[in-house]
Order: structure tokens, then C-alpha cells, then sequence
């Protein structure tokens, strides 16, 4: 199985690292093109990957294409290979954001077989939640080669489409979220008197165990918060503070603002 890379920015960087390291496909095996050059070049240094000529060429040598360019130039990618895919008929994978399958159909000009994929940034560290919705002609095969694919940077679900806008917003929007709590949180350390970095790794290394915690402990989060809140304790003391603040209204505010911006886009 060869897979193709339309785009080389960092996230078709983050899947190819992810996929090699565990070994899911050979070096050989994938081929790259992007029409920055220094990008490509940038990819070869790292591992023994074919580079293409072109987008058709990528379309070509290839049994699954991912397309991992900006929203605002993949009308205009999917134009260009429509002719190339007709005649090889790959799969079409896209991590374009906000760029729906039905648009991809459209615009490639012809049937094919293709599925949407929301990654987010924590694939650079192996840690991505990834979204994915297919169309009607993507087969079982294909899920599960995307599933093999993504899970090499990350956890994949199934969703359907129309929860798309919010995932990206749960997803892709909560990254940011995260690492402004846990510096805001270093931050409140440096002013009691401890060094930023080590504040800075005591807190990352706490959320990323809190997050372990949720995801394996099997019981809800406000269980786990009680068992952590001794009677007239520090913890409950932290934790009353952050709600006389606001804080589950600023989160629940953040969400609703990330969507409206989502609906205006």
C-alpha cells in the first residue's frame, strides 16, 4: 500500500513520523509533494520517502491520497488531480479543516472514495484525538486503513459529520485551552516563589497524569475531584475559588464563542 502526501506542513510531518515509527507503513512506501519545495526537502532529511514531481504524479504512484494543504487551496488541488484520481481511483483522504466531503466530491469531478479526517496539534507528541466521517462509497478497508493511520498519532473515533463544527471546537480549540491553564497555573507558582520551568513541568506532568486519569479511571470527574478534596483542605479551598470565579462559566463561554466563529467561517 503506497500513500501519497499533497502538503507537507507540520501535521503530514506528525502522521508520517507517527507512521513510521510504528512502523505502519515503510519508508518507501510514501511518496510526498509540496509545492514548497524547502518543505519536502525538510521531510527527506528525516526519512528515506519518495518526492514528487507534482500533484497528479502524488496521484499516480500512489493507492491513498492524504490531502494535507490549507482549506483555501484545496478547491483548486482537488481541480487539478480530479482527471488523475478518475483514472486510479485511491482513496482520498483530507485533513482540510472545515472543507466537508460533499465538497470534495464536487470539486474532484468525479466518484470517489473519500474520507474527512480532524486531527489536532498533540500529533507532534503522539497524542492527537482524531475525528473521522467517510462517504458513502468509502468501504470497510478503507475505515480501517484510516483508523490504522491515525492511531499511529493519536486515539480515532467515528463521528458523524454534522458533529464536525463541534468537534473541532472540543478538539481542536481545547490544545490552547490546556496550555494557557497550565501556564497560568506556572505562572501563580512563580509568584509563590518557584522557578518557571519547574513549575512549568510540575503542572504539565499533573494534567497530562489528571487527563490519564479520566480516560482509564472509569469513574467521573467530579468523583475523582471529591477523592481528591480532603474536609477543609487546600484542594477544596482551590477548587471553591475557581467556581465563586467563574471558571465553569468562562469554559462553557469559551465553547459557545469558538462555535459562533465556526458558523461565521
Amino acid at each position: 500500500m503506497k500513500i501519497g502526501f499533497i502538503g507537507c506542513g507540520n501535521m503530514a510531518s506528525a502522521i508520517i513520523s507517527g507512521v513510521l515509527s510504528k512502523n505502519a507503513i515503510n519508508e518507501n512506501d510514501i511518496n510526498i509533494f509540496d509545492i514548497y519545495s524547502p518543505a519536502c526537502e525538510k521531510i527527506k532529511e528525516k526519512f528515506d520517502v519518495n518526492i514528487c514531481e507534482c500533484e497528479n504524479d502524488i496521484v499516480q504512484k500512489s493507492d491513498v491520497i492524504v490531502l494535507a494543504v490549507k482549506p483555501n487551496i484545496l478547491e483548486s488541488v482537488l481541480n487539478q488531480i480530479s482527471n488523475a484520481v478518475k483514472e486510479k481511483n485511491p482513496l482520498i483522504i483530507s485533513i482540510a479543516a472545515g472543507k466537508s466531503t460533499q465538497f470534495i466530491a464536487e470539486n474532484l469531478f468525479t466518484d470517489a472514495r473519500i474520507i474527512r479526517v480532524m486531527p489536532n496539534i498533540n500529533a507532534k507528541v503522539g497524542e492527537a484525538i482524531c475525528a473521522y466521517t467517510e462517504n458513502t462509497l468509502a468501504n470497510d478497508e478503507d475505515r480501517a486503513f484510516c483508523e490504522k493511520l491515525f492511531g499511529t498519532v493519536g486515539q480515532v473515533i467515528h463521528l458523524d459529520e454534522s458533529y464536525f463544527p463541534l468537534f473541532g471546537v472540543l478538539g481542536g480549540c481545547t490544545p490552547a485551552l490546556a496550555y494557557m491553564f497550565i501556564d497560568e497555573l506556572a505562572r501563580a507558582g512563580v509568584k509563590n516563589g518557584i522557578k518557571k520551568d519547574v513549575a512549568l513541568k510540575i503542572c504539565a506532568q499533573a494534567v497530562l497524569g489528571s487527563a490519564k486519569m479520566i480516560l482509564e479511571a472509569d469513574e467521573h470527574p467530579y468523583d475523582l475531584i471529591d477523592k481528591v478534596c480532603s474536609p477543609g483542605g487546600t484542594t477544596i479551598e482551590a477548587v471553591t475559588s475557581l467556581q465563586k470565579d467563574g471558571f465553569n462559566s468562562a469554559i462553557h463561554n469559551a465553547v459557545d464563542k469558538a462555535l459562533e466563529k465556526d458558523r461565521i467561517l
